[in-house]
């Protein structure tokens, strides 16, 4: 069965998915969190990509980018952070050989349905995964530096983060609201089946503007609960 097509846009939020190696372990030890982050921090600065949201779990990682008019730039930081982490890894282990699957999962997302949604379904996945009890205690994903308490490490701004609160301090706070309520059941499905799947995550309306920009059928998930703006 042939690939389904990877989808990438110019000036749009993507929701990126990496995973290792027949789902091994690629993060071990703190350094290795660490070299990878300040590579995704580098190399987004490079190639003028906006991060939004990114959480670095022990097996894979789940990143929202935006390229600016060159889409090609999202799978060129993939392969600079894949690459360097690979070759960073085997030199400390003394190993050859590949650290990630073959190919990163990408999906085109709607920002004014689910730009919100995705920050918080990525930001939640240590909290789901059972390894801390709230985002605030775990270190490798960009909660601490979005509610203000690790400096150094900002994100890009959005306009649905700044439709939040009239100033940071309002903004704040209702994230931290947002996230408190935490994702729902039939959210968590849809944003998981759209990123596996390298589909969109959006309503219909929205696959039907995308399918028509680019001129390719995208196979849409199967029907459930409307999506906003879909009625």
């Amino acid at each position: 069965m042939p690939r389904k097509a990877r989808i990438l846009l110019a000036n749009m939020p993507h929701h990126i998915v990496q995973r290792g190696h027949n789902r091994e372990p690629v993060f071990l030890a703190d350094e290795d969190y660490q070299y990878y982050r300040d590579n995704l921090f580098e190399w987004k600065e490079k190639l003028d990509i906006r991060l939004y949201a990114w959480c670095l779990m022990t097996n894979h990682v789940h990143l929202l980018v935006e390229p600016g008019d060159r889409p090609e730039t999202v799978s060129l930081l993939m392969k600079r952070l894949a690459g360097r982490q690979a070759a960073y890894v085997n030199k400390l282990e003394g190993r050859r050989g590949s650290l990630w699957e073959g190919r990163f999962k990408a999906s085109v997302v709607q920002a004014e349905s689910y730009f919100l949604a995705c920050c918080r379904y990525i930001e939640l996945n240590p909290v789901r995964a059972g390894m801390v009890r709230g985002p605030r205690q775990y270190k490798w994903s960009s909660y601490r530096a979005r509610i203000g308490v690790e400096k150094g490490l900002e994100l890009d701004g959005h306009e649905e983060l700044r439709r939040l609160g009239r100033n940071g301090e309002q903004g704040v706070a209702a994230y931290k609201e947002f996230i408190k309520a935490g994702v729902p059941a039939d959210e968590l499905a849809f944003l998981s089946e759209a990123w596996s799947r390298n589909q969109l995550t959006g309503n219909r309306r929205f696959v039907d503007e995308i399918e028509r920009r680019v001129g390719l059928r995208i196979e849409h998930r199967r029907p459930g609960r409307p999506r906003v703006g879909d009625e």
